[in-house]
């Protein structure tokens, strides 16, 4: 079972590959070679999902009904902010530029664990995005988790 949990810090290189850290890698399930999908986020970050995962994902989104005028925006926009990397021997993805561009990455990033996918994001606005009130974090865990 796959189970991302954690950040880390990483950095690109020159050509826009990102290392994947050691606990991430180890995580992502064997029998699926060296593919991952990567996600543009409604958030300004990226999503890295292994095929596993982005299969369940996939099969909501491909599953509405094409006739419907809601559900085609939805999978139009799913499915064009989406594409398939492989993960090279030394552990490195090539993220495209145009994903760089929607997550505001240049050189370093932050890489934290969700559970089933990992997001990718850019240090400063990931410290933005972070709750930092602890009551305010206590209000959503009442409302979601709360008995």
């Amino acid at each position: 079972m796959t189970f991302f949990t954690s950040e880390y810090e990483s950095k690109l290189d020159a050509k826009g590959r990102l290392v994947l850290p050691a606990r991430i890698k180890a995580q992502l399930p064997e029998t699926e070679g060296n593919v991952l999908m990567i996600r543009k986020s409604l958030d300004p970050c990226l999503i890295i999902y292994p095929m596993v995962e982005f299969n369940k994902v996939f099969s909501k989104i491909s599953g509405l009904n094409e006739f419907n005028k809601e559900a085609v925006p939805l999978q139009r926009s799913f499915f064009a902010g989406t594409t398939e990397v492989e993960m090279d021997n030394n552990g490195r993805i090539l993220i495209p530029k145009k994903y760089l561009a929607h997550a505001q990455i240049d050189k370093d990033v932050i890489l934290v664990g969700m559970g089933n996918k990992v997001e990718v994001w850019n240090p400063t606005l990931y410290e933005k995005h972070l709750i930092q009130d602890p009551s305010e974090l206590s209000e959503l865990a009442q409302k979601y988790l709360g008995a």
